[in-house]
């Protein structure tokens, strides 16, 4: 896999004609360090099959994602091949490159999150990576979160996804879009911690990441329906 070709996306990206309607069972998310400077505009892209999501970080080391949302793996394919026929340079070797799956009944309102995509401005990302053969405890914790932030009426909705290539068996990434960070100021958008479940947490995950993205629409490729959402945003 060229992962320079991967990092150069949003130049040669294909989307939805009417944009995302449910959560994508699959993502493939791209990294590269540093800040980008690659031009482009959201809709400026040769016709496909994808959304695509330029994000650069808003916390941690500098670091530009691409997050592409697909129905199937052979979507994958398909992006890839008309990658392939674009030439494209500038960019680093040490890019990443990780394919997850949708763990729908461990996501939080899911439906609500893939619908707040077009307007959200940030998406905060948390990493989890846990010890071998903990996959069943984890998946405990992830229900038993998803059903304290419905108790709790948790305002801040999210995809889980399981990294099945790209990097180790135990990666976990949960993506939550943000309108705003000023909902930070309002209050907690999470459910309160359960410290028995963090206590069970430290036993069975490696490390726990957080970050903040923020989504730039120049390093996006969105179809028409998605930037409807918010045509402000994606055509200023």
């Amino acid at each position: 896999m060229n992962l320079k070709l991967l990092v150069s996306l949003p130049l040669v990206c294909c989307v939805f004609p009417q944009g995302l309607t449910v959560p994508p069972p699959i993502v493939r998310i791209v990294s590269t360090p540093g800040v980008s400077g690659r031009p482009g505009r959201s809709l400026g892209c040769p016709k496909a099959a994808v959304e695509i999501l330029g994000l650069a970080a808003a916390t941690g080391a500098p670091q530009t994602w691409t997050l592409e949302m697909h129905p199937t793996f052979g979507s994958i394919e398909d992006l890839d091949q008309a990658v392939n026929a674009t030439p494209l340079a500038g960019l680093t070797n040490d890019s990443r490159a990780m394919i997850a799956v949708l763990q729908l009944g461990w996501s939080y309102r899911p439906d609500d999150a893939v619908r707040a995509l077009p307007k959200a401005r940030y998406i905060r990302v948390t990493i989890h990576r846990i010890r071998p053969g903990a996959e069943a405890d984890f998946g405990g914790l992830a229900r038993l979160h998803k059903m304290t932030s419905d108790r709790f009426n948790s305002g801040q909705p999210d995809m889980f996804y399981h990294v099945v290539s790209g990097d180790d068996s135990g990666t976990y990434i949960v993506l939550s879009p943000l309108a705003s960070l000023r909902v930070l100021d309002e209050g907690p958008a999470d459910a309160p911690a359960d410290a028995a479940a963090e206590a069970k947490a430290a036993d069975i995950e490696n490390s726990r990441e957080h970050y903040l993205f923020r989504v730039d629409p120049g390093l996006s490729c969105v179809s028409e329906g998605f930037a409807a959402g918010d045509p402000g945003f994606w055509h200023p």
